[in-house]
């Protein structure tokens, strides 16, 4: 059974950074990704990854934010730089492998003076 299992998530002020981590297992994936959910919202695209290396962001976040990918280590990565108060969301981890994708539980990010 695939699992993904999220880090890094905290409470940050405006302007600084976190990175979270999401370490899948099972064999690699083709897409990796971070979607985030603010309260009252729907839950959106932040980044993705190819197996490749390709990237793609969402407007709000380019050039602020990194994401990345270890393939040996079947780990995705989303450095979070000048972090704004519109960041503030729940970030999930989620994995494509041809028709199949998968969820991570979701890991909180706050960002709050």
């Amino acid at each position: 059974q695939v699992q993904l299992v999220e880090s890094g998530g905290g409470l940050v002020q405006p302007g600084g950074s976190l990175r979270l981590s999401c370490a899948a297992s099972g064999s690699i994936f083709n897409v990796m990704a971070w979607y985030r959910q603010a309260p009252g919202k729907q839950r959106e695209l932040v980044a993705l990854i190819t197996s490749g290396g390709s990237t793609t962001y969402a407007d709000p976040v380019k050039g602020r934010f990194t994401i990345s990918r270890d393939n040996a280590k079947n780990t995705v990565y989303l450095q979070m730089n000048s972090l704004k108060f519109e960041d503030t969301a729940v970030y999930f981890c989620h994995a494509q492998r041809g028709l199949q994708y998968y969820w991570g539980q979701g890991t909180q990010v706050t960002v709050s003076s």
